[in-house]
């Protein structure tokens, strides 16, 4: 697998509104973990997630991954992300926020997705009332909590 035009072909489909491309990238119950909007599961919810969810409230996305590392069963690369949201508080803005994406592969494809993302800047630069940023993460503790990898450091 060509890992850089994959993830061209991952990163492309997004800011173009693509969600079948975006879909077809995934196995057919393929799995993607939404840093905002949670787990959407087969190709189907996962196409309705980019071309409904995602463009809901932003437009004019840009995504770009760098330093691509895989052993041909995970897949992981440092990303940046930005687009215009069309939040009402956050005044057309472009805000932007760097992540790490996972991908667990299977036959070239994504089975999983997950990802692990710095999203304080962005919620600053939308506006959000500390009240609503404060419920964000607490949810991302929460999912945090939960992973077999964190286990130990709840002892």
């Amino acid at each position: 697998m060509d890992t850089t035009a994959f993830l061209k072909k991952f990163c492309s489909a997004v800011e173009r509104r693509d969600g079948k491309a975006f879909a077809s990238l995934f196995t057919e119950d393929g799995v993607y973990n939404d840093v905002f909007y949670g787990a959407f599961k087969g190709r189907e919810r996962i196409a309705e997630m980019v071309d409904d969810w995602f463009h809901r409230t932003a437009r004019d996305f840009r995504w770009d991954m760098h330093r691509p590392a895989s052993d041909g069963e995970m897949l992981y690369a440092y990303y940046t992300f930005s687009y215009v949201s069309k939040l009402p508080e956050a005044d057309g803005k472009r805000v932007g926020f760097e992540g790490v994406s996972m991908m667990k592969l299977s036959d070239g494809k994504i089975a999983e997705y997950r990802e692990v993302a710095n999203v304080g800047p962005a919620f600053v630069a939308l506006g959000f009332a500390p009240e609503r940023t404060a419920k964000i993460l607490a949810k991302e503790g929460t999912h945090l909590r939960k992973q077999p990898e964190f286990q130990r450091h709840l002892a």
